[in-house]
């Protein structure tokens, strides 16, 4: 049991997993809610055909939160597609999944997650904050994109 939460089980999979599929929708549908007339340029960068390294929470069987990971260039994965239902939201869920991509970034010799996330979503960058991600310059697609903030974590090495 995770504060409060019955049978909360983490694993992973990949981006044809129904239950990161269906979760990812929602995840859709709530940014562009936030994005409002921005949400085109953000939804280029978030395509999940195929993502290997998926992370999902499930509670009996139904997927609650997720999150992924891609190579952003050798020894750096990007988080990316980090979501959870609002009922799990402020349990610790989210944390579990990204403390999972880190360690699986870990075991394939990763030494860094970087990550992108919109400046008017307090809850992700109090997530991230509070998971030891600080925050950098605007990297790559996002550079000089004023409403988006990056983040990086230098992932200790595996089994230290």
């Amino acid at each position: 049991m995770y504060k409060g939460i019955h049978m909360l089980t983490i694993f992973r999979t990949n981006s044809e997993d129904p239950g990161f599929v269906h979760l990812v929708r929602l995840l859709d549908e709530d940014l562009a809610r936030k994005n409002s007339e921005q949400n085109s340029f953000y939804s280029q960068f978030n395509k999940i055909a195929v993502i290997k390294h998926v992370v999902l929470a499930q509670v009996s069987a139904q997927a609650i939160a997720c999150g992924a990971i891609k190579e952003y260039e050798p020894g750096v994965m990007e988080i990316k597609r980090m979501f959870t239902l609002p009922e799990y939201r402020g349990k610790g869920v989210a944390s579990q999944v990204l403390v999972e991509l880190e360690t699986w970034a870990k075991e394939m010799s990763y030494g860094k997650c970087i990550l992108e996330t919109g400046r008017n979503m307090p809850e992700p960058i109090r997530l991230y904050k509070k998971n030891g991600y600080k925050v950098i310059s605007n990297y790559g697609q996002y550079a000089g994109v004023q409403n988006s903030i990056c983040f990086e974590k230098i992932l200790a090495k595996a089994g230290s």
